[in-house]
């Protein structure tokens, strides 16, 4: 599904936004504008595979909100991994640009678990 690799892509994207341009020093980035951009980048990945499971809201655009509603009725497990990586790529990183190097492993990591329950689902 051409969905799911994009998603993956935009992983890939993160890491290398974080590992060739965030400069990181004694686990900390040196670069607050990077890592900003790594986790904006991600946090999109995510999105993206989601909607190739969830498919299109009837109105409006989709919301935090929405996305938790839909994956409270599917799988609460990565419902789980879908508020961590909220919490950490879009506002911990996007926002708030934290530069600590295990703060951003940690939310590519719930990335990659949501990436691939829904390449699962996807092929189910």
């Amino acid at each position: 599904m051409k969905e799911i690799l994009e998603a993956k892509r935009h992983i890939e994207n993160a890491k290398d936004i974080l590992s060739e341009k965030a400069r990181k020093e004694n686990g900390y980035y040196q670069d607050r504008k990077y890592v900003k951009m790594a986790g904006h980048t991600a946090y999109s990945g995510v999105l993206v595979a989601l909607d190739a499971i969830l498919g299109d809201k009837k109105k409006g655009r989709k919301s935090v909100e929405w996305y938790k509603e839909e994956l409270a009725r599917l799988d609460k497990k990565i419902l789980s991994s879908f508020l961590a990586a909220y919490d950490t790529l879009h506002l911990a990183m996007s926002y708030d640009g934290n530069l600590s190097s295990e703060v951003s492993t940690a939310g590519l990591k719930d990335a990659e678990k949501i990436i691939a329950w829904a390449e699962q689902k996807a092929q189910a």
